[in-house]
């Protein structure tokens, strides 16, 4: 398909050479002396009292080509796996809230373990999500499994690929550990790896931490999926424009690739992003605001000056319930996203911009993302499709319902919603008169009282359960 555009194809070449004498000239504040040996040994310039890196043009532009054009999320269950830009628009759960809207009380209260067992579910379950980047963290953690007592119970009720974090180098040696056990071998997980992990290394503006940058180059040199976001906030961490927010942008991620193709040539990656434009009135964090999706679209521009898939989080919300503002700053977003050609979006499931999940805000965000995967269908056209013959047969003051023509497209021509309500307004009164919150709520219900059918076998959990003897139960129950 055609995709729209933002920026003219000069303003695009504009935007990376301006990336490159911000690269060239000011550089990254990199606080990872992993990063700093690197970036040194490959010909980077490192001021070792300031902890500066500046990337000479060329050696930006030697690294930059090496980026592979697709990416892959593998999941438990082959059928599941997702390539990027081939199965674009996929959909991801938005990650790691503190909070989360009770199923049952309608309260937001911090999420626990449990939560992220229904919360795989019900993502198991609806056919839009192709990706479970975990929603919640989990307030019952045990102490030293910050990241195992979110990532076990997801991988144990969702088949499709999952995405993680890690908190420190302890923490991602025990979730490997995890991995590896799950798989049967460290082999046997390296040969299919159904967990990507994700990291933000680059704090806007322009500096590299310690912890998540270390680990991009860590998974990176291990051949095992990864990549980074990026995160500017105009106003705040980056220049109050939307063309400086662009130019900075890119310039925090092409350091993040070219770091990663340093580590290991050919690493694939996500141009990736999460960008906004701070509401200055009060210095709010405005993840809804239209402006995060025409910079989305900008970045795609940029990806495909790359060629290199790009996404990242997109159909946010300020919002603290479904209400009118979550639904048209989720959609609006969206679909300008999908238009400007963003292939991956972290949308499902987020109300008060990334602070607290919600179920039937995932369920709605799936039915979003069916109308958008028929977007991305498009118009089937040729002769028989223009239907010549029929239009002819049926002629003037005709009807069409009952033609065999109609009959073999009513099923797929035409996204048949299960949640949008389109009944006649007498009817839906007699149905209740639920508003969308409420038959999503029902949905999400529906889901949730159905037995998981894709948790361990046994000789696994067992495996398990031996290596980590005080994780967290991970079973599927309605909270009490």
């Amino acid at each position: 398909m055609q995709f729209a555009t933002l920026l003219t194809q000069e303003q695009v070449q504009r935007v990376h050479e301006a990336s490159l004498e911000i690269l060239e000239k000011v550089g990254l504040l990199v606080r990872s002396g992993k990063a700093r040996a690197l970036f040194a040994k490959h010909g980077c310039q490192v001021d070792a009292e300031t902890s500066i890196v500046k990337f000479p043009s060329a050696l930006v532009e030697q690294y930059r080509k090496l980026l592979p054009p697709t990416f892959i999320f593998r999941g438990r269950d082959p059928k599941f796996d997702k390539t990027i830009p081939n199965d674009s628009p996929i959909l991801v759960t938005g990650s790691s809230a503190p909070d989360l809207i009770d199923p049952l009380t309608g309260r937001e209260r911090r999420a626990r373990s449990d939560d992220i067992a229904r919360i795989a579910h019900l993502v198991n379950a609806l056919p839009a999500y192709d990706v479970f980047s975990v929603s919640t963290l989990a307030d019952d953690a045990p102490e030293g499994q910050f990241t195992l007592a979110r990532l076990y119970p997801a991988l144990k009720h969702c088949v499709k690929p999952i995405r993680s974090t890690t908190k420190d180098a302890e923490d991602t040696d025990a979730v490997l550990r995890m991995l590896f056990t799950m798989a049967g071998s460290e082999a046997a997980y390296m040969e299919r790896p159904f967990v990507t992990h994700h990291y933000c290394p680059v704090v806007s503006p322009l500096t590299m931490d310690v912890l998540s940058t270390d680990a991009v180059i860590y998974f990176s040199e291990k051949g095992l999926p990864v990549y980074p976001t990026i995160v500017p906030n105009a106003g705040l961490t980056s220049p109050m424009s939307m063309a400086g927010t662009l130019a900075q942008g890119n310039a925090e991620f092409l350091a993040a690739a070219v770091m990663m193709q340093m580590a290991r040539e050919g690493a694939p990656t996500i141009y990736a992003t999460l960008p906004t434009v701070a509401d200055m009135r009060t210095g709010a964090y405005a993840s809804g605001g239209i402006e995060c999706g025409m910079l989305v679209m900008a970045f795609a521009q940029m990806a495909r000056y790359y060629n290199v898939p790009s996404g990242g989080y997109i159909g946010l919300t300020n919002s603290k319930i479904n209400d009118a503002q979550s639904g048209y700053e989720t959609g609006m977003s969206v679909v300008a996203s999908f238009l400007g050609g963003a292939d991956m979006f972290n949308t499902g499931g987020l109300l008060d911009a990334l602070k607290a999940f919600d179920f039937a805000k995932a369920v709605i965000d799936d039915e979003i993302f069916q109308m958008l995967k028929r977007m991305k269908r498009g118009i089937a056209f040729n002769e028989e499709e223009l239907a010549l013959d029929v239009i002819a047969k049926v002629g003037p003051g005709g009807a069409f319902m009952m033609l065999p023509h109609t009959a073999r497209r009513m099923k797929t021509e035409a996204l048949l919603t299960k949640l949008s309500d389109r009944d006649a307004r007498t009817i839906w009164e007699k149905k209740g008169a639920l508003d969308t919150h409420t038959r999503a709520m029902t949905r999400a219900k529906e889901i949730l009282s159905k037995p998981s059918s894709v948790v361990f076998s046994d000789e696994i959990e067992s495996r398990i359960r031996a290596e980590f003897p005080n994780l967290v139960a991970g079973n599927l129950e309605m909270p009490k």
